[in-house]
């Protein structure tokens, strides 16, 4: 069943809908919750609970992918429970790391101000991200969106965890200069 079709079984209030998208894109979700969260009963918790997200939101909600829309939902929820979890245990960890070197340049302002600029700041991370080689803008979204570890990118890309490192680096330092440039201070 293609995405048009599970979404018109949302818009349907039919809930043949979440096992529709259940059997499309459980394994992609389970593979992002796992990612993030490292704890299996963790994973499937939170992607059982993105299926009741997506119930929620569609509709009104009407998605252009319904996998990039699930995807993004599992990746929200396991992160607010690894950061539920980080409160309790005060660990660190793969994840923890990844969104470290990101928070060098990028800060998670809740303000009023920075909700407005949220909008603007999304077209900029994706005018980056459009102006960056094909392997360098892969590099930079395995690792900061999907999460993967610099030896997970080292073995998918050929690199060495050196050249990982420093592209890295070099990518974050191009990101920076660019949101500067955007007029985002940083």
């Amino acid at each position: 069943m293609d995405d048009n079709a599970i979404i018109d079984l949302y818009f349907a209030r039919d809930q043949q809908a979440v096992q529709a998208t259940a059997q499309a894109y459980g394994a992609y979700c389970a593979s992002i919750a796992q990612r993030i969260l490292d704890d299996r009963g963790a994973a499937e918790e939170c992607v059982n609970d993105a299926w009741l997200k997506c119930w929620q939101s569609i509709p009104p909600q009407r998605p252009r992918s319904l996998k990039s829309f699930a995807g993004r939902i599992v990746r929200n929820l396991a992160l607010s429970a690894l950061r539920a979890d980080a409160a309790q245990k005060r660990g660190g960890g793969q994840v923890r790391l990844a969104l470290e070197e990101l928070g060098e340049v990028v800060s998670g302002s809740d303000t009023p101000e920075g909700a407005l600029d949220r909008q603007a700041f999304r077209a900029a991370l994706d005018g980056f991200l459009a102006g960056l080689p094909e392997r360098n803008r892969n590099l930079f979204l395995r690792r900061y969106w999907y999460l993967d570890s610099v030896e997970q990118l080292a073995r998918r890309f050929g690199m060495s965890r050196t050249q990982v490192t420093t592209t890295l680096h070099r990518l974050r330092q191009r990101l920076r200069v660019h949101l500067e440039q955007e007029g985002f201070e940083v």
